[in-house]
């Protein structure tokens, strides 16, 4: 396990996280919003490769394919933006956690940051689903200082939205954890990324290596109420 600061060695700390994490039976009926592509869909593929039992919300048009080669995944239609399909969705399934991934891009708008994750941890909430681990990004909240100039131009706006989500889910009463990665890329996963409470760092990691941080997050007590930046770990 890698949560720990980066001013610290952190091996004692990641041991006892490693050591708190239950084994993956305890990460059976789990609901994921945004499970389709990036960051989400790398989290379904390494649940359900431990054995995890996997719900994905997904639209009527949203593309299958990546989803349908996981063995073992199932799906439910709905839309995020919709609150009234939030509540179907929650009420057709008992779930002990749910992860958002959830993102909107410069075509689509940046709504879904904001509503469509608020949707979903409101619907954890009337669903008395007590866990929720969300993936936003640095440079929202309290790292914005972080971002460079260039970055904060490009995606203020998301970034605005992605911390109402945010700041919905801290004020929430759910055993929440925040996860706020770098500059993201497609390479492997390769054990290095970590996640670190610091809000100055900036850095690059890989989006296998975000769903694994995000995964081992999942049954850490240590990471309830907690806010984190997830970077590759300095070499």
């Amino acid at each position: 396990m890698h949560i720990r600061k980066l001013t610290h060695p952190g091996a004692l700390l990641a041991a006892l996280l490693m050591a708190m994490t239950p084994a993956w039976p305890a990460f059976a009926d789990t609901l994921v919003f945004g499970g389709t592509r990036g960051i989400g869909l790398e989290t379904v593929r390494l649940l359900a490769r431990n054995g995890a039992a996997v719900t994905v919300l997904v639209r009527e048009t949203s593309d299958l394919t990546a989803l349908n080669e996981i063995d073992g995944v199932s799906t439910t239609v709905g839309d995020a933006m919709d609150m009234a399909s939030v509540t179907r969705t929650f009420a057709a399934g008992e779930y002990a956690t749910v992860i958002s991934t959830l993102g909107g891009s410069l075509e689509a708008g940046f709504a879904v940051d904001s509503v469509g994750n608020i949707n979903a941890i409101d619907g954890a909430r009337a669903a008395q689903v007590e866990r929720f681990v969300l993936v936003t990004s640095l440079g929202a909240g309290d790292s914005r200082a972080a971002a460079p100039t260039k970055m904060l131009k490009t995606l203020s706006a998301v970034l605005l939205e992605k911390e109402k989500a945010e700041r919905h889910l801290i004020d929430s009463g759910l055993k929440w954890t925040i996860i706020r990665p770098g500059f993201l890329n497609d390479n492997p996963r390769d054990k290095q990324g970590t996640l670190t409470q610091k809000t100055s760092v900036l850095g690059m990691i890989s989006r296998a290596d975000v769903a694994r941080l995000v995964v081992e997050s999942i049954g850490s007590e240590a990471t309830f109420g907690m806010i984190y930046s997830a970077i590759d770990e300095p070499r």
